[in-house]
């Protein structure tokens, strides 16, 4: 697999982040940790990025309605959505590159 520019360390981490993710998610795995991502965040996450919601829905695999209902505090990610939310608050940029599907 094209690692699209990563170093190779930073890139395994997030390949073994996803897939302690999808373990947790299949409930195989119990989370360490949990984390709260505030309505107001989401949307400045997704602003930091760019991308319009269609897009960004698009890229972390959710429906655009899914996304406004978090950002209108409708709803509140959890699990992996909120893990990957957070991944990407703080590295906007290597977390598109690392998800991004051609």
């Amino acid at each position: 697999m094209k690692n699209r520019g990563l170093d190779a360390k930073t890139f395994g981490e997030l390949l073994a982040s996803v897939r302690e993710g999808g373990a947790i998610l299949r409930g195989q795995h119990e989370p360490s940790r949990s984390f709260v991502v505030e309505a107001s965040a989401v949307r400045a996450i997704r602003e930091r990025t760019s991308l319009s919601q269609s897009e960004f829905a698009d890229l972390i695999g959710v429906s655009i309605k899914t996304l406004q209902n978090w950002e209108q505090d409708r709803r509140r990610p959890t699990g992996p959505a909120a893990a990957l939310l957070q991944i990407i608050a703080h590295e906007p940029q290597l977390a598109i590159k690392a998800i991004h599907r051609e």
